[in-house]
């Protein structure tokens, strides 16, 4: 197959490094990244230095860099077109790619900022890719690769099991040729809202792990909050219309265990760097990289009280990164909480 990915972050590279990689079936791939200077050094150091060293590219990887205004006519010869940027830019490059054939996939995970209030002063919220997709792009034959997954892993070839959904099977099987391999298990879903929601919401439930470890609350802690926290994922998700089943399997609880748990995780850190006492910007400053779950936890919050559903982890996450509540305050409001019901 014949692969372009664009964006050249510590996810994308993966990717590309996982597609071209001589241990499944090796396609031709083209990594494009913004920055022409950052191309010109991944193709000479034949890796990310910037994002992902120590990760070879293999021979099949080619890093290339041209204006975004030229892309939809450097792609209409390829078989499969992915998105590796951040959120914040996938609205922007499906506005550039709207008239393309080629079917096209995303790999970020969470809700976009809500953007200004239009004419009748109201703030319209937050949207999952695939509500930014059917707002800019109805046309384009679309799907998302989402599941339980670091970088450095999968480009060190790392045994790592995903999910491609979309609701047209050709996309999901092309996923599945593409990426799967002896060391990457690559699943097929329709749910994309399912999908979708439990790698939004999972990012909010890693700070709020990261927080718990960080205060040193204790395993019996964790163990509850992440299982509070898929619940709220299931509610959310339901509410706008997903399968139950999805957030029993890869998105879901197994995208929520590896983030909550896993030190790689840039939003766990995010919670432990707030429970040692920095602030979020400080703790934002430090990563260096994009943590999705400060940008959309407040996307998440909104929606659910758009739509009535309950999510107290998120609101008290929310409440923390907006400085409303210091690390301590944030727990004593979990825990005062009225007794309810475990399946409410």
């Amino acid at each position: 197959m014949n692969i372009t990915v664009l964006g050249a972050g510590a996810w994308g590279t993966a990717l590309a490094i996982a597609a071209a990689s001589e241990t499944g079936v090796p396609h031709r791939v083209r990594l494009w990244a913004r920055d022409e200077a950052q191309a010109e050094a991944m193709a000479s150091a034949r890796e990310n230095r910037r994002y992902l060293p120590g990760a070879k590219f293999p021979l099949g990887l080619m890093p290339f860099s041209v204006p975004e205004a030229m892309l939809p006519s450097l792609l209409v010869g390829e078989d499969l077109v992915v998105i590796g940027t951040p959120m914040a830019a996938l609205r922007g490059m499906l506005l550039q790619l709207r008239d393309l054939a080629v079917p096209v996939v995303w790999l970020c995970k969470g809700f976009e900022r809500p953007r200004d209030a239009g004419p009748d002063g109201q703030t319209p919220p937050g949207l999952l890719g695939h509500e930014v997709c059917a707002q800019v792009a109805p046309g384009l034959r679309a799907g998302v690769l989402s599941g339980p997954s670091f970088a450095k892993e999968v480009a060190a070839g790392c045994p790592t099991a995903l999910v491609a959904a979309s609701r047209d099977s050709e996309v999901c099987r092309l996923l599945v040729t593409a990426f799967h391999s002896q060391a990457l298990r690559v699943y097929a879903n329709d749910d994309v809202v399912g999908v979708e929601v439990g790698g939004a919401v999972k990012n909010v439930m890693a700070i709020a792990t990261g927080l718990c470890d960080g205060l040193q609350l204790g395993l019996n802690a964790r163990a509850a909050l992440i299982t509070r926290g898929l619940a709220e994922m299931v509610r959310l998700g339901q509410a706008l219309g997903a399968k139950t089943d999805t957030f029993m399997g890869l998105s879901g609880l197994g995208d929520l265990v590896l983030t909550a748990t896993g030190d790689l995780s840039r939003n766990r850190q995010v919670g432990l760097l707030l429970a040692q006492g920095q602030t979020l910007q400080q703790a934002v400053d430090s990563l260096g990289h994009v943590a999705e779950g400060v940008y959309s936890a407040r996307t998440v919050a909104q929606r659910a009280r758009l739509l009535g559903v309950e999510m107290p982890i998120t609101e008290a996450v929310v409440a923390l990164l907006d400085g409303q509540l210091r690390p301590m305050e944030a727990v004593a409001r979990l825990m005062g909480r009225e007794p309810v019901a475990e399946i409410h």
